[in-house]
């Protein structure tokens, strides 16, 4: 038998449940239901966490920012390359291996933002936390000397995304394909 004190506190053992859900099912494919089982509370604990699946999927989105956007994305850039130039490619190294793990999810992100709509509040977050990674893509840019880094991280986002959406297809190349584009992007910028 499990002990109590052993358990992480309610709202932490909620929110992962829910994560580990909906990065890889999606939102509306998993009912708060689900979530309950999962964590092992009854559902009026849920709800006194988080009142409703909307707010649940907006701690999620925020927790998955924390996770992947600075704690993997942004940390793996910085460690592989030596300089921002290298960091931008870098960011596809990374990609190429998640690409090639089994249970690859793709984006949540992209996933709640093509689910629910922009104009859904966590479609709307998503836009947010898009817009938070491709900061980070243009702070890169502008620390690399690079030309009109708005444009250029708006370019670079593309390909950070279609790279996704290729693999989420089966294209197990789609970094190294992104890769190879971004180094052309990188000259056109410089």
């Amino acid at each position: 038998m499990v002990e109590l004190a052993a358990l992480p506190p309610v709202r932490e053992r909620i929110l992962e449940s829910a994560y580990e859900l909906f990065s890889t099912r999606g939102i509306r494919d998993v009912g708060v239901d689900e979530v309950i089982q999962r964590a092992g509370v009854a559902k009026a604990t849920l709800y006194r966490h988080f009142p409703s699946k909307n707010a649940l999927t907006l701690a999620f989105l925020e927790q998955r920012e924390e996770r992947w956007t600075y704690g993997w994305v942004a940390a793996e850039a910085r460690l592989r390359g030596a300089t921002p130039e290298e960091q931008l490619l870098a960011i596809f190294d990374a990609f190429d291996e998640w690409f090639r793990q089994d249970g690859f999810e793709a984006c949540s992100f992209i996933n709640v933002l093509l689910e629910m709509g922009n104009g859904h509040p966590a479609g709307n977050a998503s836009v947010r936390y898009l817009a938070n990674i491709r900061a980070f893509v243009q702070s890169l840019a502008d620390e690399a000397g690079l030309r009109e880094t708005e444009a250029f991280a708006h370019s670079w986002h593309i390909l950070m995304k279609g790279s996704i959406v290729a693999a989420s297809e089966g294209d197990t190349e789609a970094a190294k394909r992104a890769q190879k584009m971004g180094r052309l992007l990188i000259e056109q910028y410089r």
